[in-house]
């Protein structure tokens, strides 16, 4: 996966690593990122409570995802954790992984169209944007929505950014965003809710003749989230904005009132 990097890597760092030994009381394992480097952990790292065999946990030539925990670059030691990696870091740390492997196809791609090893892409490419972004993937998604500018300023050759831009564009989708959006609607009329339902459906209405990936999701009177996706922030944010206002605008010709806020997390 990727070019395996020469130095160590951080404290708290999340790595990918393979079992390689595993003894009584703890277990040796190589970095998968970091060329000819090991790590060690012990038992007690491993998983929460009382082990009384370690294979219960982890088998020889198996992936896990570790926390760095300290090192000692003069010694080479390199202390990791197990039990402290949680089911989230795990999942993206998988799919960093993914996403890197998908990044280095590309590169290889544009090597065989330019008669060019792989070796030779990492040179010319692959590592100018590593020391830029720290990983490949996140250029490449850059690159889906700002262009070839993203990989001229680091300096890489113009025939090599002119395939790069082909190969991305055919292969990796641009990032999606979400924006969430609470709109409160109120109306003291007999037939308030029969009115609250028709603002929604205007505003339904407004989002399908703009093209609009609209959710409205009832939280309890009188809120409801709006939820827009999209693939640029501001536009998403302006769209959520304009039809939270017409809601907000409609059920005041009808006596009642409204207010839009941004969603807190």
């Amino acid at each position: 996966m990727g070019k395996l990097k020469k130095s160590f890597p951080e404290e708290k760092e999340i790595v990918l690593c393979t079992v390689k030994k595993i003894l009584r009381d703890s277990i040796f394992v190589s970095l998968d990122e970091y060329e000819n480097k090991e790590g060690m952990i012990h038992i007690s790292e491993i998983a929460p409570g009382r082990i009384r065999n370690i294979r219960d946990y982890v088998k020889e030539d198996k992936k896990i995802v570790c926390l760095v925990l300290r090192m000692n670059q003069e010694k080479g030691h390199i202390d990791l954790s197990l039990r402290r990696v949680s089911l989230s870091m795990k999942i993206n740390k998988n799919e960093e992984v993914k996403q890197e492997k998908k990044a280095e196809k590309i590169l290889e791609a544009v090597g065989k169209k330019l008669k060019k090893t792989l070796n030779q892409m990492y040179d010319e490419a692959g590592n100018k944007i590593i020391e830029e972004y720290g990983l490949i993937y996140p250029c490449f998604q850059d690159i889906v929505v700002a262009g070839e500018e993203v990989l001229l300023k680091l300096g890489i050759d113009k025939k090599i950014v002119t395939e790069i831009i082909k190969i991305v564009k055919e292969r990796i989708k641009p990032p999606e965003v979400k924006v969430d959006y609470i709109l409160s609607l109120n109306s003291k009329a007999h037939n308030g809710i029969e009115l609250i339902k028709k603002t929604l459906k205007k505003a339904e209405d407004l989002a399908k003749t703009k093209a609009v990936n609209l959710k409205i999701t009832y939280l309890g009177a009188p809120r409801y989230k709006l939820t827009i996706k999209g693939q640029d922030y501001k536009i998403v944010e302006k769209q959520i904005e304009e039809i939270g206002e017409l809601a907000i605008k409609d059920i005041k010709t009808q006596g009642g009132s409204g207010e839009l806020k941004r969603e807190e997390k």
